[in-house]
């Protein structure tokens, strides 16, 4: 057994002898030596531990393909056909290309991201968001910061720190990943006091708990799910008028947060920044990645004197945005100033306010090459379906569709594992196809498909089925 372990390590090859090689010196060129020797390395041990001889072509590929796998992207682009048009999972809102193109212009080199050039002088980073988030929603003032959780965090923590804050007992909502709005409020150092029920809550349940320990009144819009039947909420009005009667400020967390009312494209109403605003509340909160379009923000909007409070508190610098974020933010916004153009322009606009026969158009061509793709795997049919809008918004609306499904064949109970067989080549695609399996089927939803062409292109080009 020694012996001839021993004449297997002879036979390796030494390290400058497989630098020489054509294709490994060529990729020594491409990447650089240390990257590769360190791989040559890793190989050569893989063969003495496993006391095999190293054969130049196969040892060669193994290198090019670990060195493919080293350097890929861990964060990619993907095909989003789950039917969930803004999947947090997924990255939410798609940009559009004003805030691609704003985003690589900023990253190119330096910027003006806190320098006034009017002044020739430092300035304010939220300077390029506030003025159109100010034209927007009607506001005195208003801040950015990372994302609307830490927006939340920063408007607690800023007006409530010590003291209780007022909020229903039917708003302690809990969202994706087991955030939950009691655990904010005691990371910011606020005192959460329920008031009303589960279902019922009353102007009187506030009235009767402001207090000496009271440091603001707050409704947390309970985007990510619906009470229905015997139920009673106090509307925004109400509340600003008993916070301002007792000298306390009153803040909305709509989290999705739409700047346009979305009736107009046929699709649900959802409360926007300035019905609260209109409704006298002192700050709203709401996302930049959700019905707003846009990259994953906290906007804060509301009177100067607060948002003032706000930007003086350390927490803020912690929980700024950075160049790219806010050239982003601002080239959507920009966006707003035309709302004609928007359902064109904004990409999740556009495939949310997508018409039904257009996806069934799309279906109908795309189902041949689904056919052919997936062979006699499954079976291929085009079906309607239901999707919905995701991240929290409108949870019980759903987005009539098309999507191509995909039966599997052959015995029932090998059925699952068909269907994870399908699902898994479409993963591994160039670009990854993701899908929903349902009711035993592999549904490929088509509402947010654009690039048709990439899709066929690359299904064609597949034959791992």
């Amino acid at each position: 057994m020694l012996t001839t372990e021993l004449d297997t390590r002879r036979t390796l090859p030494a390290m400058d002898q497989i630098l020489n090689w054509p294709l490994i010196r060529v990729l020594a060129e491409q990447h650089g030596l240390t990257l590769v020797k360190r791989l040559v390395n890793h190989q050569l041990d893989r063969l003495r531990t496993a006391r095999q001889p190293c054969e130049p072509d196969s040892f060669t590929a193994d290198i090019e393909r670990e060195l493919h796998a080293y350097l890929s992207p861990s964060l990619r682009k993907v095909f989003n056909l789950t039917g969930t048009v803004l999947h947090t999972n997924l990255g939410r809102a798609p940009l559009p290309e004003e805030a691609i193109q704003a985003m690589c212009d900023v990253a190119r080199g330096a910027s003006n991201l806190e320098f006034d050039l009017d002044r020739g002088k430092r300035g304010d980073r939220d300077s390029h968001v506030e003025a159109w988030l100010c034209r927007l929603t009607g506001a005195e003032a208003a801040t950015v910061v990372n994302n609307n959780a830490a927006a939340v965090l920063l408007t607690l923590n800023t007006l409530a720190k010590g003291k209780e804050v007022l909020v229903s007992r039917g708003e302690l909502v809990e969202i994706g990943g087991a955030f939950r709005v009691p655990d904010i409020m005691r990371r910011a150092q606020a005192k959460l006091h329920e008031v009303g029920t589960t279902n019922r809550t009353h102007r009187r349940d506030y009235d009767e708990a402001i207090s000496s320990r009271t440091g603001m009144l707050m409704t947390i819009h309970t985007s990510n799910y619906v009470i229905q039947g015997f139920t009673a909420s106090v509307a925004e009005r109400e509340l600003a008028d008993s916070a301002h009667a007792h000298g306390l400020p009153y803040a909305v967390d709509l989290g999705s947060g739409s700047l346009i009312d979305m009736r107009q494209w046929g699709l649900p109403y959802e409360p926007t920044p300035m019905d609260s605003l209109s409704a006298g509340a002192d700050l709203v909160t709401f996302s930049g990645d959700k019905l707003l379009g846009g990259p994953q923000a906290g906007i804060i909007v509301g009177k100067r004197s607060l948002i003032e409070k706000l930007k003086k508190n350390p927490l803020k610098r912690a929980l700024r945005c950075d160049k790219v974020t806010l050239a982003a933010l601002e080239a959507v916004l920009r966006l707003y100033a035309s709302p004609e153009t928007l359902a064109k322009r904004l990409p999740a606009l556009r495939w949310l306010s997508r018409p039904h026969a257009d996806i069934a158009d799309q279906a109908q061509r795309l189902l041949p090459a689904m056919r052919q793709w997936a062979r006699d795997r499954a079976t291929v049919s085009r079906i309607e379906v239901m999707g919905q809008i995701g991240s929290g918004s409108l949870p019980i609306e759903r987005l009539p569709s098309e999507a191509i499904a995909f039966t599997p064949s052959g015995p029932a109970r090998s059925a699952n594992r068909q269907l994870l067989i399908l699902q898994r080549a479409l993963l591994n695609m160039p670009i990854p196809v993701i899908g929903r399996i349902h009711d035993n089927r592999l549904l490929i939803d088509l509402r947010c498909l654009d690039e048709e062409q990439q899709l066929l292109e690359q299904l064609a080009r597949d034959t791992t089925t």
